[in-house]
């Protein structure tokens, strides 16, 4: 990966230092010294609406009334302050200007060349004999409505459609076709259903294809391909590149996205959140965040420990940051033979309105490894793998198998987005006077 020298970095790195100076400029140009207490209205603002947000999650009757009035109350109230005050031009020109910086001073940094594309080996060979499981019910429909399954038996694949009627072990269906010859194994359905059929697939070394027909498909997103045109991803049948990533296993169970643990997983398992997805919630947390439900965690990974945790997320890869306008929930890569971990612990208001304190607030705890060990004072946890609930008995080692995974893909695809890193401005500083 080549270094970030050159002049077209320089001059990102000083458009970045200009905006961020112009947004600083701007309130007090505007406001002058005044500007700070307006900084610190909006920062109020801010708090009030977390604490506000907290009394609806966390609490029922009077005080998630109160919070729901707060939570609404007081964005609207600092911005008609700012409005009143002629402000609200400049706030919203500041933040651009932010922004803007922000991005630039991303791009300054980005090494030349990087990219989070994986490193593929080329174009290979097509299968002989390519087998693809299609769930016709994931994602309302998509295998019927792309005509999925007309296209795979066109480009030579056996394709097996789960029976939407009685209950199918999705391994063993994968297991039986390897042992009938199949060289290449398929799925056009939900992350939970790529996972089962991804581990047979390490398991035999063979090649594995993602098909986006399910919900969400974030598997296939952070794989580069195109969840709007599922049958684009068929191509990988017949003219493919082919790269390694990992997979991650929750004691014997694998995962390609994530497995959750505390509150999100408990209220997974509920049978009315399927259909009923925020009611259940609004239901759920209050005593799963502050009552005689409430989850408490503890986690280990290396050195790092922590205890009284109410929700947790391992994921296979990290993925970016928290707040990340630009592709939230993404990851930066598949191939890092790391685990990312996100912990949380909130117990009051306080608490939530301090999660608003900087890049690493307290109750918020992020970090990398290559194993996590999970445990309660239960003998089962339950836990939201990919999207599915299931119960796993405690304590629960999460681990990554790095490179585990055979993936093949459309030679012509969208592509993974390009791997930004975090916006270090003594660095920016440094490149932008050529040093």
């Amino acid at each position: 990966m080549r270094s970030v020298s050159g002049p077209a970095p320089a001059r990102w790195a000083r458009a970045a230092l200009l905006a961020l100076l112009g947004s600083v400029a701007v309130p007090l140009v505007v406001a002058g010294l005044k500007s700070v207490l307006w900084v610190l209205v909006g920062v109020a603002g801010l708090a009030l609406t977390a604490a506000g947000v907290w009394g609806v999650l966390a609490h029922t009757g009077v005080v998630r009334a109160v919070g729901t009035l707060l939570s609404v109350a007081a964005p609207l109230a600092v911005l008609a302050l700012y409005a009143a005050h002629d402000l609200l031009w400049a706030v919203f020109l500041s933040l651009g200007l932010w922004v803007l910086a922000v991005v630039a001073a991303q791009i300054a940094l980005t090494p030349a060349g990087a990219s989070a594309r994986h490193r593929d080996r080329g174009p290979v060979e097509p299968p002989r004999h390519p087998w693809v499981l299609m769930n016709p019910n994931s994602g309302g429909g998509k295998v019927a409505r792309c005509h999925l399954a007309e296209r795979a038996r066109a480009a030579g694949a056996e394709v097996v459609l789960l029976d939407p009627t009685r209950h199918q072990d999705v391994a063993e269906l994968a297991r039986r076709a390897v042992a009938d010859g199949a060289d290449l194994l398929g799925v056009a359905g939900g992350d939970g259903t790529q996972a089962l059929v991804a581990e047979v697939a390490a398991r035999h070394g063979l090649p594995f294809v993602v098909i986006p027909a399910g919900t969400r498909n974030h598997f296939a997103l952070d794989l580069g391909l195109d969840r709007e045109d599922p049958a684009a991803a068929l191509a990988a049948l017949t003219d493919a590149d082919e790269f390694r990533v990992d997979l991650g296993f929750a004691a014997d169970r694998v995962f390609v996205n994530n497995v959750s643990f505390g509150t999100y997983a408990v209220v997974v398992a509920n049978p009315a959140y399927r259909d009923q997805k925020v009611r259940t919630a609004l239901r759920e947390l209050p005593d799963l965040l502050t009552g005689d439900k409430a989850p408490s965690l503890r986690m280990r990974a290396g050195r790092t420990r922590a205890s009284g945790l109410q929700a947790l997320l391992v994921s296979n890869n990290p993925y970016r940051r928290a707040v990340d306008v630009s592709r939230p929930g993404r990851r930066v890569c598949l191939n890092s033979g790391r685990l990312g971990v996100l912990c949380v612990r909130v117990g009051s208001t306080a608490q939530a309105a301090r999660l608003l304190r900087g890049p690493r607030p307290p109750g918020l705890t992020r970090l990398t490894a290559r194993e996590v060990v999970v445990e309660a004072d239960a003998s089962t946890v339950p836990a939201g793998i990919d999207g599915e609930h299931v119960e796993l008995p405690v304590p629960v080692v999460c681990r990554i198998d790095a490179g585990a995974l055979r993936v093949r893909v459309p030679r012509h695809r969208p592509g993974s987005p390009v791997a930004r890193p975090a916006a270090d401005w003594p660095r920016v500083a440094r490149l932008a006077l050529g040093r």
